[in-house]
């Protein structure tokens, strides 16, 4: 395992897929929907298809909006009615109000990956902290106030609230200004190779990829742990 650098005192954190453990959450949300909706009387029998396809839409989505390929209101437009559609769903059986819901109970679950807090705890006491998401606004401030992670940052940056989403440069530089931070100095740790990895780099600044599924590293990325943990052995 490769110590990384101790030039660091900067280290901006990722938020969904890599502390908030998105997919658990997710999928603890579909299971209580499915019943609520009673999704298998309008023709879904299994509710772990109804989530693997949903999952894969979803992600699918989240990629396109990351690049700005689709808005914020196209991503939840779309996302279950594709599902339901996919899987045979009749137009006017659709349930309109899934989304909502899904998007009320989703941040309340407090699911977080493996030692999440006593990683942060140990990093927050070597470095300064931040978090930068590409979730919308509300629902992040609803995960980070439901699993008391707010504390182990001092900014938390918000696409939404910025204009621009990562990988755009432009998310960056405003978090380093926030910061008080120089590129050198900097670290960002998140599980999306495209806006997290390749969006830091590109502008300048060292990544860590969380690939806690052990995906295929590419060979450009520098640096990978699998487990949050990882993060107090190297850093």
């Amino acid at each position: 395992m490769k110590v990384i650098s101790p030039k660091y005192k900067h280290i901006f954190f990722d938020l969904d897929h890599t502390i908030w453990d998105f997919d658990r959450n997710a999928e603890e949300t579909l299971y209580e929907l499915y019943d609520i909706y009673q999704l298998s009387e309008i023709g879904l029998p299994s509710v772990a298809i109804f989530i693997e396809t949903y999952t894969r839409n979803n992600h699918q989505l989240w990629a396109e909006y990351h690049t700005g390929k689709i808005t914020k209101e196209e991503l939840r437009e779309t996302r279950f009615k594709r599902t339901f559609l996919e899987l045979g769903v009749q137009p006017d059986l659709l349930p309109l109000a899934f989304e909502d819901h899904y998007v009320k109970l989703c941040p309340t679950k407090t699911n977080l990956f493996p030692h999440a807090h006593e990683t942060l705890r140990y990093l927050q006491n070597k470095y300064t902290l931040h978090l930068i998401s590409n979730g919308f606004k509300e629902s992040s401030e609803m995960k980070i106030g439901n699993t008391n992670i707010g504390g182990y940052f001092k900014h938390v940056i918000i696409s939404e609230n910025v204009g621009v989403n990562k990988p755009d440069k432009a998310i960056f530089e405003h978090a380093l200004q926030l910061a008080g931070a120089e590129k050198s100095e900097s670290l960002m740790i998140g599980d999306s190779l495209e806006a997290d990895v390749y969006g830091a780099l590109n502008f300048g600044i060292d990544a860590i990829y969380f690939n806690p599924f052990n995906a295929p590293k590419p060979e450009d990325v520098p640096a990978q742990v699998t487990h949050l943990k990882e993060l107090t052995v190297i850093l």
